[in-house]
This record gives C-alpha cells, sequence and structure tokens, in this order.
C-alpha cells in the first residue's frame, strides 16, 4: 500500500475509528474515575448517574448506526438531534454538578473532551458523506430516510474490540456508578426513617 497515496476518506474513517473512538472511551472512563474520586454518591448522587446514563445511550445510538448503517440524510438527521440534545444534558449534568459538589481541574479538562469529541465525529463524518450532508441541507430527502446495511462492513473484528473495551471501560464503571448511588441514597432515606 502506498501510504502516500491514501484518500483522503479512508484517512478520516480511520481518525474516527482509532483516534476518536477509542479516545472517546478513555475519557469517559476518566470522567468516571473523576466521579468516583469525588464520592458523587455522597453530593449529587441518582441524579447526576442517571444524567451520565442518558448521555451514554445518546451517544450509544448514533454511534451504533454510525458503525452499522450507511450515512444518509436520516443518519445525520438523527445525529445532529441527539447531539443538540446530548449537549442539553451535558449542560444540565455540569449546571447541576457545579452548585452541590467539587469539579476538579481533572475533570474539567476531561469534560472538554467528551463536550468537543462529537461535534468532532460529526464534523469528520459530514466531510467523508459530503453528498448526504448537500441532501440534508438541500432537502433532497427522498430515497435518503430509510436505515440501510453498511456496503462496505467495518471489520468483525474491530466491531468486538470496540464494543468490548466500551464495556469494560465504560458500561460497567458507570453500572457501578450507579449502583454506589442507589445503595447511598438507599442507606440514607433507612437513616432518615
Amino acid at each position: 500500500m502506498d501510504l502516500k497515496n491514501i484518500p483522503a476518506d479512508v484517512l478520516l474513517f480511520d481518525l474516527i475509528l482509532y483516534g476518536c473512538l477509542p479516545l472517546w472511551l478513555i475519557m469517559g472512563f476518566a470522567d468516571w474515575y473523576c466521579h468516583r474520586k469525588s464520592r458523587i454518591e455522597e453530593t449529587t448522587g441518582m441524579r447526576e448517574s442517571i444524567l451520565h446514563a442518558i448521555m451514554g445511550i445518546q451517544i450509544g445510538i448514533p454511534v451504533l448506526l454510525g458503525l452499522y448503517c450507511e450515512i444518509n440524510v436520516l443518519q445525520l438527521l438523527i445525529m445532529f438531534t441527539i447531539l443538540v440534545f446530548h449537549e442539553i444534558v451535558a449542560h444540565m449534568d455540569v449546571k447541576f454538578a457545579l452548585h452541590n459538589r467539587e469539579i476538579s481541574i481533572l475533570e474539567t479538562h476531561v469534560h472538554s473532551f467528551l463536550e468537543v469529541l462529537p461535534f468532532v465525529i460529526v464534523a469528520l463524518i459530514v466531510c467523508i458523506n459530503w453528498p448526504a450532508f448537500v441532501d440534508l441541507v438541500t432537502f433532497n430527502w427522498t430515497g435518503n430516510m430509510s436505515l440501510e446495511w453498511k456496503r462496505q462492513p467495518i471489520a468483525s473484528n474491530y466491531i468486538t474490540g470496540y464494543f468490548f473495551t466500551l464495556l469494560v471501560i465504560d458500561v460497567l464503571p458507570y453500572i457501578e456508578e450507579f449502583i454506589r448511588c442507589w445503595r447511598y441514597q438507599k442507606k440514607a432515606k433507612q437513616g432518615i426513617s
């Protein structure tokens, strides 16, 4: 393979797969670590943990669709819509946490990555799939409003590795956070009764 002549769309797609998505997982784990270190179960508790779960689900939808389905107008509409709602929930999360617990410098930097990476990924997807974006903004939506499997599927070993890593460093830690907050809240209510 001639490394000097790799098409830009291939390079950008590889940047998403091997740069942005793994970095996002690492930052998600770092955010969980910051929450654990600050003992959110004793401050913001279940409410903040639920916001984290909502954001995880919000982001999971376009990631899952992007890994398995062709990018078209429908996909871009889903991505843009979820991006807006994710930002709203992220703002609610930080605003709530800011008034109820200390947010460390590390957590602030981690949040910077977690807020910017979705925009970077969507921007790269738009660049790679420029015709679909043009169809979106020119309202040429006919025939572009269904989910279709990728014509060239992503390698199964990548998909398996990504979802395994997602489970181990993000899903399980945030389940642990939720359980930790739930137990603390339960103990606190029992102590009051």
